[in-house]
């Protein structure tokens, strides 16, 4: 079964950056959507940044020019470039896939555990 295991998360400042990395397992990676969310506390999941099979990118309107998502098929792992990080980007961060192959069915299949990401002031 496909697996998923964040990990890169930690404490900045304010500007500050982070590399959050996505380790997947139990299927072709490459045929595979990846997606990064976040989750604050007494708040619901938000989607931050997703790449495709072939590469391109797609983001939340917050986090352009901020963030990067990117993939390295031979590592299995998709990543999160964080810069110019604001306190308001703290929150827990999923990483999430979905089968490219499967295009009749919307959102993601599989989640990891998540990820803290502390922004101070």
């Amino acid at each position: 079964q496909v697996q998923l295991v964040e990990s890169g998360g930690g404490s900045v400042q304010a500007g500050g950056s982070l590399r959050l990395s996505c380790a997947f397992s139990g299927g072709t990676f490459a045929n595979y959507a990846m997606g990064w969310f976040r989750q604050a506390p007494g708040k619901e999941r938000e989607f931050r940044a997703a790449i495709n099979w072939s590469g391109r990118p797609n983001y939340a309107d917050s986090v352009k020019g901020r963030f990067t998502i990117s993939r390295d098929n031979a590592k299995n792992t998709v990543y999160l470039q964080m810069n110019s990080l604001k306190p308001e980007d703290t929150a827990v961060y999923y990483c999430a896939t979905k089968d490219s192959r499967v295009a009749d069915r919307p959102g993601f299949d599989f989640w990891g555990q998540g990820t803290q990401v502390t922004v101070s002031s």
